[in-house]
């Protein structure tokens, strides 16, 4: 500890874990930043990231995310460090059961940090994203190349002066001349990827998977170096399904944005909604009724259950099963009967709004729901002994793809596959929101932390998911099912009808949409995959400033490497169906 520790003033209401860098470090070098969210923000030095973060790991063991903002065109920016571009890290303490935030200021003439992903071997794609997006340069970083768009592509999308629609642009056209260089650059060279051969007579082969297969989870690539039928490398290829998510979050305004989320983990539907509606309504200061909370809480678990049945069919289908699959539509069929009767959609419902959600539940809502709650659970216990309990499938799926806690936290693992180590960390249970707090349910956990187990924990987290959907039907609140809150979206349609007041404000609502405060707002909820965060800043307008989405589904990919070295590409595709990954959710 330094000596000059003692001679620094340490106010009374700053965090503790700011004392004890303050304490650890001996400087107070740093700014407190006030945010909605409530999670520690602090602006530091670029010269202490490394110093502070290797000292934070001890307890903030898992690298959350890490993302940028352009600044240059914020105009509500008192009281913060003067900054143009600022990256972001944010980490979670298991332990302390809270989060920490922290961000460099950097000028455009000096746009370099140094590289974190030897601490963390999941800021390898994160820094990589970075630079893609905003062109920050990320010091000793080993392979600092394009991930999201092609190797082509010019200029970085997240930067403001980069546009927003391809009307903004001249048609698209290529010359002779480029198209030879887009053809050069789809080629594949291994050195390129950070293959290496081991000599000029090796016998290794290289062979892309993709980009359609593997399994047509999405369009993803692998590029595989095979010794015979031994895995020697696969390094995952990202960004075929780029959509640019997070640029569409800053060009509409807050309640259009809605549907834009459905399409990020297009399997969850409304889940997506729950933590960018949560933001804004946190940023908003708005109180949600307990009615829509609960409505919140029973339409999520359905998805978990759609979304859940659809990776089990397909990870028996992938590992040779046929039949599973159809038995599963046919009960994912049914949810999204139910939801289709309560929101008018089924996969991409877009069901909740800023306060609340779109509609009531309409009438006879709870019967359809208690026959689907009586009936799955016969049928789930039919698929276990159909698929989990299946020597052939228990064969290819036990001790393959195996990791430990210690690994998955490297990898910023979380969801069932984090649970599946033997950590039983449910952010429902750790972190309640939408009142979750009043639902008793279960966190179920492997041990060995492979193929098998990652199934059997989200089989069983469906049966949990049924125990959550009955406590809502038989304790559904009575009231309102959405806030009285003006920046609500819109209001009510029969109060248009009493009041100018009211028919003005939700003509503004619908044509322009609310403006939200000044302030920054993260919030994380317990998705299909994993945790889904939507980490919004306003600037006071009426579309968010920055919106980041911090998906499952990009960490969990990066880990498949680690995870296949030494397998048969058999194998491979083992590991692919038990992660349960969409491509929408890595590429956004």
């Amino acid at each position: 500890m330094d000596s000059n520790a003692d001679n620094i003033a340490i106010p009374a209401d700053v965090p503790q874990i700011v004392r004890e860098l303050t304490e650890r470090t001996g400087s107070n070098d740093f700014v407190i930043q006030p945010t909605r969210d409530g999670i520690t923000t602090l602006w530091i030095l670029k010269q202490n990231l490394r110093t502070t973060l290797r000292y934070l790991k001890a307890s903030y063991v898992l690298l959350f995310d890490l993302t940028a903002v352009d600044e240059r065109q914020r105009t509500q920016r008192q009281g913060l460090p003067d900054s143009e571009f600022t990256v972001v890290y944010h980490l979670l303490s298991f332990d302390r059961n809270e989060d920490i935030r922290l961000k460099v200021a950097l000028t455009e003439a000096d746009l370099s940090v140094p590289t974190i992903s030897d601490m963390w071997p999941s800021a390898n794609w994160y820094e990589r994203e970075v630079w893609d997006m905003f062109g920050i340069v990320f010091d000793g970083h080993p392979h600092l190349k394009r991930i999201i768009m092609p190797p082509t592509w010019q200029g970085h999308p997240l930067r403001k002066d980069h546009y927003a629609r391809a009307t903004e642009m001249e048609p698209f056209s290529l010359s002779d001349q480029q198209q030879d260089i887009e053809q050069d650059a789809l080629r594949f060279v291994p050195e390129d990827w950070g293959m290496r051969r081991q000599s000029e007579d090796s016998d290794f082969m290289f062979l892309n998977m993709g980009p359609n297969h593997p399994s047509v989870h999405g369009v993803f690539r692998i590029a595989l170096q095979l010794d015979g039928e031994e895995i020697v490398d696969a390094l995952p290829d990202i960004g075929y399904h780029h959509r640019g998510a997070e640029k569409m979050g800053e060009r509409q305004s807050w309640h259009t944005y809605i549907p834009y989320t459905d399409r990020v983990d297009y399997l969850g539907g409304s889940m997506n909604n729950l933590p960018y509606v949560l933001a804004v309504e946190q940023l908003a200061g708005i109180e949600v009724p307990e009615r829509a909370k609960a409505i919140r809480v029973m339409i999520c678990e359905l998805y978990r259950l759609a979304s859940h049945l659809l990776f089990y069919g397909t990870y028996a289908q992938d590992l040779g099963q046929m039949s599973p699959i159809f038995y599963m539509f046919i009960d994912r069929e049914k949810v999204f009967d139910i939801l289709e009767s309560i929101s008018g959609a089924r996969m991409h419902s877009s069901y909740f709004r800023i306060g609340g959600v779109a509609l009531d539940l309409p009438k006879g809502w709870d019967q359809r729901i208690r026959e689907f709650i009586d009936y799955l659970p016969a049928r789930l216990d039919q698929y276990d002994k159909l698929v989990l309990q299946n020597s052939t499938l228990k064969r290819r799926t036990q001790g393959i793809g195996a990791y430990t806690t210690a690994e998955a936290i490297d990898w910023s693992v979380t969801g069932a596959g984090l649970r599946a180590t033997g950590l039983a960390w449910d952010y429902r249970k750790a972190r309640p929101y939408s009142g979750y707090e009043n639902y008793e349910f279960e966190i179920p956990t492997g041990h060995r932390g492979d193929c098998y187990d990652r199934c059997t924990v989200r089989v069983e987290e469906m049966r949990q998911s049924l125990r959550i959907i009955k406590q809502c039907l038989e304790n559904m609140p009575e009231g309102p099912y959405k806030a009285s809150h003006p920046l609500t979206t819109p209001p009510p349609k029969e109060k248009t009808l009493h009041d100018i007041e009211t028919l003005i404000q939700h003509f503004l609502a619908v044509s322009w949409g609310p403006v939200i405060p000044v302030g920054e707002s993260c919030v994380t909820v317990e998705a299909t995959k994993g945790l889904n965060a939507y980490y919004l800043t306003s600037d006071g307008g009426g579309m968010s400033y920055r919106t980041r989405i911090r998906t499952p589904s990009f960490p969990h990919l990066q880990m498949i490497p680690m995870m296949c070295r030494g397998m048969m590409v058999a194998d491979l595709i083992a590991i692919l169906a038990s992660i349960d990954f969409v491509m929408a959710d890595v590429d956004r």
